[in-house]
């Protein structure tokens, strides 16, 4: 996984803590500590997935749910679909004993591995991330 999935829940949270301000990819590029067009790329993502609602040539984004009904689990899948976080390394030796068979074995490991953290990221929403940003803050 890269930092798009950070970024994007980065970009949402300051999006619902400051719903009035209209922000340029600029000035979220600048809070994230990245280039704007990398913020356009994921604000693009989040916007195909029906989380944020923009307008071509109007600076700002808003939210299109309630922070309590995006969870982390849409924000992972808008930025991140399908891929999985875990690889398989895409050559083993079919004559190796341990290379013919730990694609298998890491197939199940990996689904495994993968649906816990999907659950935990369902579990979660925009809302539990900036009430914590809340209160760090205060």
């Amino acid at each position: 996984m890269n930092s798009h999935y950070a970024m994007a829940v980065h970009v949402l949270a300051l999006i619902n803590m400051y719903p009035d301000s209209a922000r340029t990819s600029e000035d979220i590029a600048a809070s994230i500590g990245t280039n704007p067009v990398v913020v356009r790329n994921v604000i693009g993502h989040l916007r195909r997935a029906g989380l944020l609602d923009t307008r071509q040539g109007v600076a700002g984004a808003h939210l299109t749910r309630a922070p309590r009904d995006i969870t982390l689990l849409d924000v992972y899948r808008a930025v991140n679909a399908p891929a999985s976080v875990f690889k398989l390394h895409e050559q083993p030796n079919p004559r190796c004993p341990v290379g013919s068979r730990i694609q298998g074995s890491l197939t199940q490991v990996f689904g495994e591995a993968q649906g816990a953290l999907e659950a935990h990221l369902a579990s979660l929403t925009l809302e539990d991330v900036t009430g914590d940003l809340a209160r760090r803050v205060s």
